[in-house]
């Protein structure tokens, strides 16, 4: 497992049950806050996933995502019951894929979005009680 040069707490996102190509951000903090005090770096990385969360269409996008039936959903799904426009919607959920809360598939003109499996649990952890 790889370790950050800032400190000896592992940050590949095989330590938060995330594929490695999908873990982004939440890897950073593998442990919870209560276990050790978060590097300068650990913090800017969670940092961006709070971030990512703490605006109001996108706990929507995650939630109407995340509640789907077949575990994803289109874009062309998203705008009318957030009555935003497609490029607006397509912004706040590239934010979301970047933080590494969801996945994106393009098939054709449209883009599909599924839940990064473990995501929303992993960064849950990072809040719990030191293990």
């Amino acid at each position: 497992m790889a370790t950050s040069s800032a400190s000896a707490r592992p940050t590949t996102s095989a330590a938060l049950d995330i594929p490695d190509d999908l873990g982004g951000a939440i890897a950073a903090c593998c442990t919870p806050l209560a276990a050790a005090p978060l590097s300068a770096a650990d913090a800017d990385r969670l940092a961006a996933v709070l971030k990512a969360i703490a605006v109001p269409t996108r706990l929507r996008l995650l939630s109407m995502i995340y509640a789907r039936e077949g575990g994803e959903a289109c874009v062309c799904e998203l705008t009318e019951p957030l009555g935003l426009t497609q490029p607006t919607v397509s912004h706040h959920l590239k934010v979301l894929v970047d933080a590494g809360l969801i996945t994106r598939d393009k098939r054709g003109v449209w883009a599909y979005f599924r839940p990064v499996p473990g995501a929303m649990n992993s960064l849950a952890a990072v809040f719990g009680p030191a293990r």
